[in-house]
């Protein structure tokens, strides 16, 4: 069974599908010399092309079939050719049997999904096939062929000529410029045609291939034609196309070494055509408008009198739409008989020769008519009127005008200070080296012109729930832009490009958003309060003619909808003028070269037996190896992919246990390449002898355990994107906490339950669609005021860069004048009106007391006042705000409130959180406009209630120590758990981005989470790594590169602190990993040391990532171990033993023998060998234990932590041991600290650090301790040293 099995494993990435000679049947082309001889100088008929040969892979010979049949990956005995029957000359024995000539031979032969043998002659000769009457050049052309399921497969078709009047030779043996016939006789031309199909895009390679096929084919005899073209398939199906990454491969196919390069990545397009041919054809304001046309999805039609244009020039403008997809029918070329093509009424991106551009134009309706000889773009007559073309946005359009101008598209321009090559291969390295740089600078021209289009997209997504706001998206586009998104949202290209964000993919598109985004963009997405345009950017906002007006009418407002918008200037006449744009960002993007590696792929030698097909795998695996010796173990991007290629080699050998190891290695060197259904398939057809001797292989065992423990399909990943609607009907909590989430508007759980209790006071616990659609529309229009906020140059200059306006009240009286009273994060002032100025009021930290009063005037009329005391200023201000007095007065309470806590607990989330409440307040207010709108509102004054229910102030020593507070989980629906901390110190490295550069803290979150903040400026730096699903229990810096993760599911991942990425997996444990540790003080450890639970410890060698020493503990329940003076210390639950590092016990603490019971157990310990003690933790105990390390068995010293309920974790910091746990405070539980003076073994101080359990500690180069909490809170605070 495992035999037949196999059989499918055939190369999987070859090269080559199927090859195919085409041209006239015998038959025709006798009867056409009887013709040309007796009518001389006429012109000669067409044709109708056929197939007469068919190639497809393997190539075994029949003589060898036999033979090869142990070898199964060989083996298959029928035929893989087929030829029409025609009549040979004596010298050729053809074994087919007799019948009609038109009738394919009967031997079956599997032509690969998407290949139409009854189509691939109008393909291969589009233009008809016509006899010439003197000889012609080669030419070549390019198809895409589609099978039923969508899946493409890429044809390169290479035409030639033969001449009529010798059928047992081409060109007599003489070179097709010299003539065999006289010069007045009737010369007569009969073109065939060479079609290579390949899974894979490779038009220039291919093309070269076929270029020196046909040097071969021009000198041989008729009956050899098959046989050159076979061997020639042969070569081609034997090469394996290189997986992702920098390395290409090099096969000589003689006279040329042809390249074959791959992809950059797994998620990027094979490029392998020289991408500026569209920026050569049409002027960058053209390709833009066919650019506007692909996302839009129009019906495109591509002429060109150039057949290999009209495939170069379509795959190429595909290719500009990276990451987006084109999704609809693709067919580059279509024959004079395939024009009825052209009447789908669905999207199509299709192509035809230019004679019949004046037939399509006029018989088919609404087509975008593309003529790239001319460089033109128009629409043919509809009956709905002319198509729409909509306008790329006016700003991205001109910055890639200005880029694409700047580029150098003509290879003279390079050459013109380089020597003339005299070398036919340097001069086609030299050439291809420009091509690759100058498709690198089109492509990311292309990508930043998409991520200016469909940057803010990001800003009306909801992750959990897999919501796109539309609606909100399209009005906060500029008015000259929204027919253009208009018609982009509604496609399956935009809709595919959602799914991608909202599965938080880091393709193309979002590494370059996250590399040119601003520090106000990366900022935001810290912030748990709504997004609101800060001062500076207020102040740089170019003003947009009837801006305003729009911006007032697109967002919800009713009253507002009869304003109509009047006719914009003509668009296209900006995209003429680019040298009038301003624009700081224009210049052409900085590209990083990527590493090229190339590997020469070994020659085949023929005739095609088993064995020569052997010993060429044998070849190239020894040459791969011999390559990966040479290479130094940290190039393991290199390195991966030489395991790769071996891994195919070995399994084309038969050698499956060799092909699995090489494929396990990818775990280790990058995961991102990893075959899946290759080994599935391979492990599949194991014999149960092979998958026993894989099972005592250690690094297989799990190999085998994952592709068999899950025989079943993959859990379907929910990729579904949903667009925000409005309700329609009555909400429960749980159902409006999701609405509300969805929305956009917050995310925060606890924060929406406030809200519906104020939405619902003094009513049935549920929401009905009209208050929440009124209250949605009352948040829009709040966010769409404070976006039009204009602040006059003086207020401009008294303000913070990073100030937002979140609030604006109406017009009234105070005594500091007329105005508006304006609310940021910082502060009040008074926007005066009449002559603009800028008065201050306060800023929150200043407000010592606000109340609400009410007046009396000189009519005896009492109006609502509010006053506010501040410390800096004698006199108390007032303002008659009238019916928002009682509004005002709870949100500067709030606001006050907030930042107090801020300031206190150093963490400026509560000034974030307490803007969320103050504009919940005012949304709700609007949307009740009840008289107990003012008490549903108070129900949001969460930290002014806090703060008058319960006093909370900071005890002075936590305030002194505490520097700062920060929140991994901003943005989530809940906190998560802070599990593990790891800080990075910064360095200067050559390769790295200066940010890179900078410090870094690591958390690890629950469920697998990883977020890293730039310790220089606490700022978020990456905000999600996924690592697994699971826990994780420790973290290290293996390397300044490698950031090690030890993980509950028994994986070591390994993050690249450069590209912030998982690509590496080390697989050796059986049990959850709980520790990391490797000799303290190295900067480039050689070695890190991995427990498991269950007792296992590894020894890892950091540059290969292979296990260099492995040992059992006597007992599991291993938690940590430390690494210190040769000698591993272990701590189990148990005990706590000293080991060499080669697995020899030398001492052992056990706990039974220290408290004299077994129901306790360890939890950690720290060394402190200068004073000669070790510090043990136990779990559920409130003392640390001391023992010296001189004698073990002495009874430790027990220390007391008072108030403290629990202990669960230690760091040692200079000369203190911090230790975290949690305890009382004020009668309520808390995370606490205890810092303790290791020399006098007395509590220094104790610090209130959180709302939860403090979960871990780490040192920030002994300067400061970092805490992180549980779930509860889930924020991770900074301590000083003293």
């Amino acid at each position: 069974m495992a035999e037949v099995g196999r059989q499918h494993l055939l190369l999987p990435s070859r090269l080559l599908e199927l090859c195919a000679l085409l041209g006239a049947p015998p038959d025709c082309l006798r009867c056409l010399e009887q013709v040309a001889q007796r009518k001389g100088g006429q012109q000669p008929p067409s044709l109708v092309p056929e197939v007469l040969s068919v190639f497809v892979p393997p190539f075994v010979s029949r003589e060898d079939s036999q033979m090869a049949a142990s070898h199964a990956t060989l083996g298959k005995t029928r035929r893989r050719s087929f030829r029409k029957k025609r009549e040979k000359p004596k010298s050729e024995q053809w074994e087919g049997p007799p019948g009609d000539p038109k009738v394919l031979d009967s031997e079956d032969v599997n032509v690969p999904g998407g290949v139409d043998l009854l189509a691939l002659p109008q393909l291969c000769f589009p233009g008809g096939m016509c006899v010439s009457s003197e000889p012609k050049e080669d030419r070549v052309h390019f198809l895409v062929l589609t099978d039923v399921c969508g899946d493409r497969t890429y044809g390169v078709v290479a035409q030639y000529y033969r001449p009529l009047h010798d059928e047992h030779c081409f060109y007599n043996g003489r070179a097709h410029w010299e003539p065999s016939w006289p010069a007045a006789g009737a010369g007569c031309f009969v073109p065939f045609a060479v079609c290579v199909v390949s899974r894979f895009p490779y038009y220039n390679a291919l093309k070269d291939c076929l270029s020196c096929l046909l040097t071969h084919l021009k000198t041989c005899k008729d009956f050899e034609v098959d046989n050159h073209i076979k061997d020639f398939a042969a070569k081609l199906s034997l090469i394996p196309s290189p997986p992702p990454g920098p390395l290409h491969l090099v096969f000589n196919m003689k006279p040329l070494q042809v390249v074959f390069p791959p992809r950059a990545d797994p998620d990027s397009p094979l490029v392998d055509l020289d991408l500026h041919l569209p920026l050569l054809c049409f002027r960058p304001e053209k390709v833009l408008q066919i650019l506007a046309c692909l996302l839009t999805e129009q019906r495109i039609v591509l002429f060109s009198s150039d057949w290999a244009l009209l495939t170069l020039v379509a795959e190429c403008l595909l290719v500009y739409l990276q990451p987006l997809q084109w999704q609809h029918t693709f067919v580059p070329i279509l024959s004079g008989q395939m024009l009825d093509f052209l009447m789908a009424p669905t999207s199509f991106l299709m192509g035809c020769h230019l004679d019949h551009f004046e037939e399509v134009s006029k018989e088919a309706d609404g087509l975008v008519l593309v003529n790239i000889d001319h460089g033109s773009v128009t629409c043919s007559k509809s009956l709905d009127g002319d198509v729409d073309i909509p306008d790329v946005p006016l700003l991205a359009a001109q910055t890639f005008i200005q880029r694409v101008q700047g580029l150098r598209l003509h290879h003279e321009l390079h050459l013109a200070h380089l020597s003339s090559s005299t070398d036919l291969q340097e001069g086609r390295a030299r050439r291809r080296s420009w091509q690759r740089d100058l498709n690198g600078q089109v492509q990311q021209i292309v990508l930043q012109l998409l991520v200016s289009i469909f940057r803010e997209v990001k800003n009306h997504l909801n992750y959990e729930h897999r919501v796109f706001n539309s609606e909100e998206f399209l009005k906060s586009r500029a008015p000259g832009d929204q027919q253009f998104y208009k018609q982009i949202l509604d496609t399956y290209m935009f809709h595919s490009f959602l799914k991608a964000r909202l599965s938080r993919r880091m393709d193309a598109f979002a590494q370059m958003d996250l590399r040119t985004q601003s520090e106000e963009d990366r900022l935001n997405g810290m912030n748990i309060s709504p997004r609101r345009p800060t001062v500076e950017k207020v102040t740089s906002r170019k003003p947009w003619p009837l801006h305003a007006v729009h911006r007032r009418m697109v967002v919800s407002m009713p009253n507002l909808q009869d304003i109509a918008i009047p006719e914009l200037l003509p668009r296209n006449a900006s995209l003429r003028m680019p040298g009038s744009m301003e624009h700081t960002g224009s210049a052409a993007p900085v590209m990083t070269p990527r590493p090229m590696y190339t590997f020469r792929v070994p020659e085949v030698h023929f005739p095609l037996l088993s064995q020569c097909v052997q010993a060429y795998y044998a070849d190239l695996a020894a040459l791969l190896s011999k390559a990966m010796g040479c290479l130094g173990p940290e190039n393991s991007l290199l390195l991966a992919r030489y395991f790769y290629l071996r891994g195919l080699a070995h399994l084309m050998q038969g050698q499956l246990l060799s092909a699995l190891s090489d494929f396990q290695n990818l775990y280790k060197t990058d995961l991102r390449i990893f075959p899946a259904d290759l080994v599935k398939r391979t492990v599949e057809s194991m014999s149960a002898s092979e998958r026993a001797q894989a099972e005592r292989t250690p690094e297989l065992k799990r190999l085998l355990g994952e592709v068999l423990d899950k025989p079943g399909e993959a859990p379907r990943v929910d990729d579904h994107v949903k667009h925000f609607e409005l309700p329609r009907k009555h909400m429960q909590l749980e159902d409006f906490v999701k609405r509300v989430q969805e929305s956009g508007i917050v995310k925060d759980a606890h924060i929406i339950q406030r809200l519906f209790e104020a939405l619902t006071v003094g009513q049935q616990k549920q929401i009905d669609p009209e208050t929440f659609k009124e209250f949605y529309n009352c948040w829009k229009e709040t966010e769409a005021e404070a976006q039009e906020v204009s602040l006059p140059s003086l207020a401009v200059e008294h303000l913070d860069r990073n100030e937002y306006v979140y609030k604006l009240s109406s017009s009234v009286k105070t005594n500091r004048g007329v105005g508006k009273i304006a609310m940021t994060q910082k502060r009040l002032f008074l926007l005066t009106e009449g002559r603009p100025g800028y008065v201050e009021i306060s800023t929150f930290r200043n407000i010592e007391e606000v109340r609400s009063v009410t007046t009396a005037t000189f009519l005896l009329l009492r109006i609502p006042t509010l006053k506010i005391r501040t410390g800096s200023k004698k006199d108390v201000f007032e303002a008659n705000l009238k019916a928002e007095c009682d509004l005002w007065h709870l949100m500067v309470k709030e606001m006050c409130a907030g930042k107090k806590l801020a300031d206190e607990h150093k963490d400026p989330q509560y000034i974030q959180q307490a803007l969320t409440n103050v504009l919940l307040m005012d949304a709700v207010v609007s949307t009740l406009q009840s008289p107990g709108a003012i008490f549903a509102a108070s129900k949001l004054s969460y930290f002014d209630k806090l703060k008058s229910e319960m006093p909370m102030a900071v005890p002075k020593t936590t305030s002194e120590t505490l520097k700062h507070k920060i929140n991994p989980s901003a943005g989530e629906a809940f906190p998560l758990a802070v599990d593990v901390l790891l800080y990075t110190p910064g360095h200067l490295d050559p390769a790295e981005k200066t940010e890179d550069a900078h410090p870094k803290l690591w958390c690890a979150l629950s469920e697998g989470k990883v977020v890293v903040f730039d310790a220089s400026s606490w700022t978020t730096h990456q905000h999600c790594i996924r690592v697994g699903t699971s826990r994780l229990n420790c973290m290290v810096l293996a390397e300044q590169s490698q950031v090690w993760v030890g993980s509950e599911d028994s994986v070591i991942y390994i993050i690249n602190a450069h590209s912030m990425s998982c690509n590496k997996q080390l697989t050796d444990h059986r049990a959850a990993v709980t520790g990391l540790t490797m000799q303290a003080g190295e900067k480039a450890a050689s070695e890190v040391y991995s427990c498991s639970v269950d007792g296992t410890v590894l020894v890892w060698n950091v540059s290969t990532l292979r296990v260099t020493g492995r040992f059992q503990l006597p007992r599991g329940g291993l938690t940590s171990i430390r690494l210190h003076s040769g000698r591993l210390w272990c701590c189990t639950r148990s005990s706590i033993l000293v080991m060499t590092t080669s697995g020899s016990l030398r001492q052992e603490l056990r706990i039974e023998e220290s408290f004299g019971r077994t129901s306790a157990s360890f939890l950690g310990f720290q060394l402190l060998p200068e004073h000669e003690q070790l510090w043990v933790a136990c779990a559920g105990y409130n003392e640390v234990y001391i023992w010296s390390l001189q004698d073990l068995a002495q009874p430790p010293q027990r220390l007391p932590l008072q108030d403290c309920s629990e202990i669960s974790c230690m760091l040692r910091v200079k000369r203190q041991v911090w230790v975290g746990g949690r305890g009382l405070s004020q009668g309520r539980p808390r995370g606490k600290i205890y810092v303790i003076d290791a020399e006098r073994r007395t509590v220094d101080k104790e610090l209130v650090a959180h709302a939860d359990a403090v979960r871990t500690l780490c040192s920030a180069e002994d300067r400061y301790v970092l805490s992180g909490s549980g779930g509860e809170e889930g924020k991770v605070a900074i301590w000083k040293v003293e």
